[in-house]
């Protein structure tokens, strides 16, 4: 402690040995769980013993054919290998890494197993100049690592689809495999259906991971590969050197920049042949799969109603902890046999032409469809299944979450959702919220909520409730057959405590306080006029 005139100044010092310091993925589900690198073949068999239906961690490899060659898939393969994302990729430092690495690998005469699928997509041509202007884009070319455009690839599940050998000896030995890239988000189901691990990683250790081909191989120990000799090649023998990366990064020049971004806004010959009709409104296409006019506000006031109390809601989904938004609403590849699968199909697009959740965003007839069809989410309602199924309590049917919300709202059923901690972790997705209310959901009752998430519920008039400290639906015994009710909502203030009435199905009922997480005055003026959208038309209105 230091003092400066009348007021004591604390002061605390840092020290950081350089020595701790060592390279990590994260993974195999979230960005924030780090692993060092020598314990991923241990991580990634943790995370296959607790996969669904899981019949241990030592699968046969599975035998295919692919180009004419037979090869066998091995649990714990890397099957995807990409140097993408925004983010990552505007660090000239490590895009030189990797491409050093690539010709240090080629100069010893390393291939990416024959499984792996590669990809380089930066989010910014300055890198495809600089890479080119160094000399290092036919190393990363003849590694696989061919550009495949700019922008959003695999980091949010464009991904595309494996080749039809490898995806069919996936399904065949039911096995783990995983993905390694230099994106931001890696959650269950989002970058490809069939890859169930997934790990961010710098670009050269996406490189590396391509050449080891497994995620069994430590790369701190194990070689990456033999050479035409027949000697091992570690990773250490080609990892460059941070003076080889200072004189590849000293080639990046601000007229590359400058260049690039002159161009930002000129677009491809094929995006200037658009054609765009001159009108100060959109024109709304009916027979448009990807936009469409969306019914948020077909029902709206010039003033909002009084907010009614919840009575004889069911539970669509009992979900456990750290249920992401991509769990919620999913934004990679749309499967032909989910009810977005089937929408599109009897609009007259062919499975090959689906595209991804993310890029249909714009329609809420296939969004409201993806609302918790992630192939990964696992609804305690209907053990030992993954995927967005659920049980309708009218007639003790499983079917997909969608197909029982429009059965409930056939009935007027209102919806509820349970969950653990962390509800809503991750990417803060719009439709996360938007999808569960055109669902019928108006309550969802967590053991914790993720901060943007509960904001976006409140936004979309969804009621978020806190259990009781202690209190979690296993302490409760709560099978998902309970029917709830949710009274006193029309004096609602910020952290009150609601009674819940649960009326169990032999009839007996308890009654639980839950903790209103409408936490300010804002959001509770939001609740109170259905959802933000509406409290924004209502005062352009007045």
């Amino acid at each position: 402690m230091r003092h400066t005139g009348d007021e004591p100044v604390f002061t605390q010092s840092l020290a950081l040995d350089m020595a701790d310091v060592e390279a990590s993925l994260a993974g195999p589900k979230r960005p924030q769980d780090r692993v060092a690198l020598g314990n991923v073949p241990q991580a990634f068999n943790a995370a296959t013993e607790l996969e669904v239906n899981a019949a241990g961690t030592d699968k046969p490899a599975v035998e295919f054919t692919l180009d004419g060659q037979q090869h066998a898939l091995p649990e714990g393969a890397v099957v995807i290998a990409a140097i993408t994302s925004c983010t990552n990729t505007s660090n000239p430092s490590v895009l030189m890494a990797a491409g050093l690495l690539a010709k240090k690998a080629a100069a010893r005469g390393l291939m990416p197993k024959p499984w792996v699928k590669a990809s380089l997509a930066p989010g910014s041509k300055v890198v495809s100049d600089y890479l080119a202007h160094a000399g290092l884009t036919p190393y990363l070319d003849r590694l696989g690592f061919n550009l495949v455009g700019y922008g959003c690839t695999t980091c949010i599940g464009n991904s595309g689809p494996l080749p039809d050998p490898i995806e069919s000896a996936i399904k065949q030995g039911d096995l783990t495999v995983g993905a390694v890239l230099s994106g931001n988000r890696n959650f269950e189901g989002r970058i490809h259906p069939l890859v169930k691990t997934n790990w961010l990683a710098s670009p050269p250790l996406v490189v590396a991971y391509a050449l080891a081909g497994n995620m069994k191989v430590n790369l701190n120990l194990d070689p990456l590969d033999y050479d035409g000799g027949g000697q091992p090649v570690y990773l250490k023998d080609i990892w460059p050197s941070s003076e080889e990366i200072a004189q590849a990064v000293q080639q990046v020049s601000t007229e590359m920049f400058h260049k690039e971004y002159a161009e930002v806004f000129a677009g491809t010959p094929e995006w200037k042949a658009i054609e765009v009709p001159a009108s100060d409104t959109y024109g709304w296409q009916e027979d448009s799969t990807y936009i469409r006019l969306s019914p948020f506000f077909d029902t709206m006031g010039v003033t909002p109603d009084p907010v009614q109390d919840i009575h004889g809601a069911r539970v669509l989904a009992m979900l456990g902890d750290s249920v992401t938004t991509d769990h919620i609403s999913p934004a990679g590849s749309i499967k032909a046999d989910s009810p977005a699968g089937r929408y599109l199909q009897e609009n007259g697009v062919a499975s090959r032409d689906f595209n991804s959740y993310g890029s249909r965003r714009g329609n809420h007839l296939v969004m409201m469809r993806g609302t918790f069809a992630n192939i990964r989410i696992r609804n305690e309602m209907v053990p030992g299944v993954e995927g967005g199924m659920t049980r309708l309590l009218l007639g003790n049917d499983v079917m997909s979450i969608y197909d029982a919300a429009m059965q409930y709202q056939k009935q007027g059923t209102p919806l509820a959702v349970i969950a653990g901690k962390e509800y809503g972790s991750g990417s803060s997705r719009d439709w996360a919220a938007k999808g569960p209310r055109l669902l019928g959901v108006r309550v969802v009752i967590a053991e914790s909520f993720e901060r943007i998430h509960r904001s976006n519920l409140i936004g979309m008039g969804i009621l978020p409730l806190e259990f009781p400290q202690g209190e979690t639906r296993k302490t409760l015994n709560l099978t998902g057959e309970e029917r709830l009710d949710i009274t006193g909502l029309q004096q609602l203030s910020p952290g009150v405590m609601i009674p819940v009435v649960i009326t169990r199905a032999d009839g007996q009922q308890q009654t639980l306080l839950c903790r209103c997480r409408i936490d300010t005055a804002t959001e509770l003026t939001y609740y109170q006029n259905d959802g933000i959208l509406h409290y924004v038309i209502r005062n352009m209105l007045h």
